[in-house]
């Protein structure tokens, strides 16, 4: 109770909403669980990129935290590092190809700011997988652009919609 003009008052303010504010440290020991149909592509995509990784040196990570800025870190669903292996355990340097799986739950204003954080970091495929939509997306400097398949340049890799959605 507070006294406002020689009256006793109880004064209630509405809680205002504000953003939790963790450190990089914080943020590096969470744990995130991942959606069913997350888990599928990934592990569908893993089987489709098995066959050029054994002839080529490529080595893909599934859902491994990035440093993309000072103080940005990101987990793609699926990374490809082409060259060698990453030798640190949070990699700071950008690989070949990034691929982010679309879900219902994600904003489409944030998965925007993540794949541009992904193109400035230097990265120089970006790949979307929409499972709902049984489609594939490319993100470029002009933005997104819908395409028939997954290619990689210099790589003997070529995924369609029909071959990795044929599971599902």
């Amino acid at each position: 109770m507070e006294e406002i003009r020689g009256r006793r008052a109880m004064l209630c303010f509405p809680q205002m909403a504000t953003k939790a504010q963790i450190t990089a440290e914080q943020y590096l020991h969470t744990k995130f669980e991942h959606d069913y149909i997350r888990g599928k592509i990934r592990f569908l995509l893993a089987q489709a990129l098995v066959p050029v990784t054994q002839t080529h040196p490529l080595y893909p990570c599934f859902g491994a935290q990035m440093q993309v800025a000072p103080d940005v870190y990101r987990i793609p669903d699926v990374a490809v590092f082409a060259g060698q292996e990453p030798k640190q355990s949070i990699p700071c340097e950008p690989p070949l190809l990034v691929i982010e799986i679309v879900s219902r739950e994600v904003l489409h204003r944030d998965l925007m700011a993540k794949l541009e954080e992904y193109r400035q970091w230097g990265v120089p495929n970006i790949w979307i997988v929409n499972p709902l939509a049984k489609r594939f997306v490319v993100y470029r400097d002009w933005g997104l652009q819908n395409v028939s398949s997954l290619a990689l340049t210099d790589y003997p890799f070529e995924l369609t919609p029909s071959i990795l959605f044929s599971d599902l």
